[in-house]
Formats: C-alpha cells, sequence, structure tokens
C-alpha cells in the first residue's frame, strides 16, 4: 500500500472546504487552487515513478483489504490522467482569473472548480464500480452548479437539458450496478473481472455489459449527444473548457476501464457495438462541425468527434489500437482545452461569435492568431504535434482488427475536422481587420500565458513523444492483461 495515493483526492477537496469560509478573498482563493493543482501534478508524477518502478500503487481505506473494503488504485493509466488533468486544470484557472468575473468568484467559484476536480480524479483512481457512481456524481454536482452560475439566459435553458440527461444516466448507472451486483456478488473492478470471467460473458452478462455501455457514453457524447453543444458552449470560456477537456474524457475512461478489465470476453458483440457507437458519433460530429458558423458550436461538434475517434481505438481491442486512444486521450485533453480558451479570447475580444462578422484579427493578435494555426493542425492530427501519433496507431489498430470501414470513417472525419477549424482560423484571423483595436471588448492580457502553456505543452508532446512512451506502453500493457490489475488489487495471479 502507498500512502500517497490518497492525496490527488485529499487535497483538492480539503483547499476547496477551506475557501468556502474564505469566500470574499478573492485573491487568496486564487493562490489557494493553483497551490492545489500544482500540488496534485507533483504528487500525481511521484506516483507515476514508483508505478514505474514497482508497478500499481493500491490503497485499502480502513485498513478492509479487496474486495470487502474501498480501495483506492493508481495504474499508470489513471496516472497519466490525472497529471494531465492537473495541468489543464491549471491553465483553465489562469484563463479565469481575467474573465470569469468577480460575481461569479464570489459565489465559490474556486470551490466548485475543485470538487469537479476531485470527482474527475476520483473516478480516475477508484478500484470499484460504486465509487464510479459517487465520484461521477461529485464531479456532476458541482458541473451543475458552474454550467448555471451567472444565472444568464442560456445557460438556465441549457442548464436544464444537462442536468435532466445526467440524472437519467445516473439513474440507468444505479441500475445497471444493481444487476451487476446480483450476478456476481461484487463491485469491485479487479473482483468482478475475477466472476465474469468463471460465470462467463452469457446473454444476460453481455445485456447488462451493453446498459453500462448506454449509460457512459451518455455520459461521454458518444452517440447519444444532442445535449453536449448547446451545454458546453453556454457557460464561460473557463468552465467551458474544462468541460470539454475533462468531462467527457470520464466517460470514456469508465469504457475503457470496464470493457478491457471486467467485459472484454465477447468483443465481437460488445466492441463491435463501440466501434458501430464510435462511428455514428465521428460522422455527426464531424457533420455538425462543418454546417456551423458559429465558433461555439464549431468548437464543441469537434469535442463529439474526438469521443469518436478515441472508442474507435478501443473497438479495435488491439494493443496498436488501445495505444493509439491512449496517446490520443492525452492530446485531446491539452488540445481541447487550448482551442476552446483561443475560441474564446475570440469572442472576449470581438463580442461574437459569429465567423461571418469576424476577420483579420492576426494583424492585431498574431501572437494569438498563430497559436491557433498551431492549435488547428494538432486537433487535425498534423504532424509532428500531438494528436498525429494517436490518429495513426488507432488507424492501425482498426486495420489490424479487420474494422477497415471504421479506419476509413476516422480518416476522412479528420479531414472534416480540418476543413471546420480552418474555417475559423480563416474567417476569423486571416484576411482584412473588420475591427479596429480601440473598438475591441476587451484585451488579451493575462490570457496569453495559459494558453502558450497548452501550445507548448501539444508541440512537445508531438515532438519529444519519447518521453511518456515507456509510461503509455506500461498503462496499455495493464489494460490488455487484465491479470496485472487483479494481482495488484487482489494480490491474485489468475491464470490467463
Amino acid at each position: 500500500m502507498n500512502n500517497f495515493v490518497i492525496l490527488p483526492i485529499i487535497i483538492p477537496v480539503i483547499i476547496g472546504m477551506v475557501m468556502i469560509i474564505f469566500r470574499k478573498q478573492i485573491k487568496l482563493q486564487r493562490y489557494l487552487s493553483l497551490v492545489a493543482m500544482a500540488a496534485v501534478g507533483i504528487v500525481t508524477i511521484y506516483l507515476m515513478l514508483q508505478i514505474k518502478s514497482e508497478g500499481i500503487q493500491t490503497l485499502h481505506l480502513g485498513g478492509w483489504v479487496a474486495p470487502f473494503g474501498v480501495t483506492m488504485v493508481v495504474d499508470m493509466l489513471a496516472a497519466l490522467l490525472i497529471t494531465t488533468t492537473s495541468i489543464v486544470a491549471f491553465c483553465c484557472l489562469l484563463y479565469a482569473f481575467r474573465t470569469i468575473g468577480k460575481e461569479r468568484e464570489q459565489f465559490y467559484f474556486y470551490p466548485l472548480f475543485l470538487f469537479l476536480i476531485t470527482g474527475v480524479i476520483g473516478s480516475f483512481m477508484t478500484g470499484d464500480v460504486f465509487n464510479l457512481f459517487v465520484c461521477f456524481e461529485v464531479m456532476l454536482v458541482a458541473s451543475y452548479v458552474l454550467i448555471s452560475l451567472g444565472g444568464t439566459k442560456i445557460q438556465l435553458r441549457e442548464s436544464i437539458k444537462y442536468i435532466l440527461i445526467n440524472i437519467l444516466s445516473s439513474f440507468l448507472f444505479l441500475v445497471a450496478i444493481a444487476f451487476l451486483y446480483a450476478m456476481t456478488g461484487t463491485l469491485n473492478f479487479a473482483h468482478l473481472s475475477l466472476r465474469v470471467a468463471e460465470v462467463g460473458q452469457g446473454g444476460l452478462m453481455t445485456t447488462v455489459a451493453i446498459l453500462f455501455l448506454i449509460v457512459f457514453s451518455l455520459k461521454a457524447g458518444l452517440f447519444l449527444f444532442f445535449w453536449l453543444p448547446g451545454a458546453y458552449s453556454a457557460p464561460p470560456t473557463a468552465i467551458s473548457a474544462i468541460f470539454a477537456a475533462l468531462l467527457t474524457k470520464v466517460g470514456i475512461y469508465a469504457i475503457v476501464r470496464m470493457f478491457t478489465l471486467v467485459f472484454y470476453h465477447e468483443p465481437e458483440v460488445t466492441h463491435l457495438f463501440i466501434g458501430i457507437l464510435a462511428a455514428i458519433t465521428m460522422i455527426l460530429g464531424a457533420v455538425g462541425a462543418v454546417a456551423f458558423w458559429d465558433i461555439k458550436r464549431i468548437l464543441t461538434y469537434n469535442v463529439i468527434v474526438g469521443v469518436g475517434f478515441i472508442l474507435a481505438g478501443v473497438a479495435s481491442f488491439t494493443t496498436v489500437g488501445m495505444t493509439g486512444a491512449l496517446y490520443y486521450l492525452i492530446h485531446d485533453m491539452i488540445v481541447k482545452a487550448l482551442i476552446f480558451l483561443l475560441g474564446g479570447t475570440v469572442i472576449y475580444l470581438t463580442g461574437t461569435s459569429n465567423l461571418r462578422d469576424l476577420s483579420g484579427l492576426i494583424r492585431l493578435h498574431p501572437q494569438l492568431g498563430w497559436m491557433f494555426f498551431i492549435a488547428a493542425l494538432s486537433l487535425s492530427g498534423i504532424p509532428p504535434l500531438s494528436g498525429f501519433l494517436g490518429k495513426l496507431f488507432i488507424s492501425e489498430g482498426t486495420f489490424e482488427a479487420g474494422y477497415f470501414w471504421l479506419g476509413a470513417i476516422g480518416l476522412f472525419t479528420s479531414l472534416m475536422v480540418l476543413y471546420s477549424i480552418m474555417k475559423v482560423f480563416m474567417n476569423a484571423f486571416w484576411g482584412y481587420t473588420v475591427i479596429k483595436e480601440e473598438e475591441e471588448q476587451g484585451t488579451t492580457a493575462g490570457l496569453l500565458l495559459p494558453i502558450g502553456i497548452l501550445t507548448a505543452l501539444t508541440i512537445a508532446l508531438g515532438i519529444g513523444i519519447q518521453a511518456i512512451h515507456a509510461y503509455v506502453d506500461l498503462a496499455v500493457e495493464v489494460l490488455m492483461n487484465p491479470s496485472i490489475y487483479i494481482e495488484a488489487v487482489l494480490g491474485l495471479n489468475p491464470k490467463p
């Protein structure tokens, strides 16, 4: 056991609770929130080094060993995602300092932000299905307040849809958990893997697996994404960016964990179904991204395409496909936050999100323009930026699995993504300037730093991919060989 395992959850919870007491001390809340994210990142990097040298790190809360107690588990997959989460959250906080507004800051924006991050990190770390549900709800309750914080008309309208769809998915989640417990007598991930392998993944078990897939698809924006474009475009930019970067990724993580550790015995049914949903999601998301001339809508539909593309790699259920899915998942968390911050800055400066009313911003803001260009290329998977290797491996994985149709759809929709995002660049930044500097409604002061950090990161991940290659390989090894996870949690070494 490693007592450091609990720190990535404890740190934001405690600091968030302390900040509630100092509601009007805005500067203190800002500093504390940054300290919390930096501390989480440092602790998780330490855990990554521990995992690399000693294996998966676990903590049995209260001394109750698995599967009887609550177990927190940090394997390399969780550690990579938590580290990325801390970086993205740090940058979104920096951006929020200048843009979120004093009214929202005084109404607990920073504590809510940290509670949302707590739910996200807890989802990555929990070792059982029920506490996955609990962490989902912590994340969602904080997001319910954040999406409506400020009380604008569009926020309230979209928050109703967002809350209703998540209440429905949470109800279905509980139903799925009840069925799974009734059939196996356990909810611990590692123990579930053993029980499902023992009883076999027959028709009823596969039906339960499909129910879990529907639940996580609703939360990830896979196929049933009608709620997502409005919900992610309604709140302020800093909130939209953190939603786009993290919330759908928790649903993706849940699918990856459940369908590589528990429900992996009938891939010709479950994983084919994931592939079909991924294909439909990529097509519909790409069509939406191309069709609209509103910056917010284009960016939110690109979130949907990214979800489908990541799960195309998961559907292949090959080592190379899973490697690509993990590379692209890390990339997508960074680049979605980046592109939302860039798009939000354009709207913040001009007061409009309609591309037909924009032109020539690169003459006034060359740094902003070229960083948007880099983000657009990275989002589209152009080498040598961070999105390229993930797309390459996912495409190779789908072809290796015989899903040629899925790989072809992924490559075609990538071209549509490139077109949609370059449409924003060509209309907003290129051409003659239609707005004078003195007519701008805001300033880039303080905004370029977080954007610059994320831009540098997407370049660094592309050029220096070897730096995390060994860590990604360790994460994929656990995903493709469940016995490693089971042995770490239960101390058992099941027969392959």
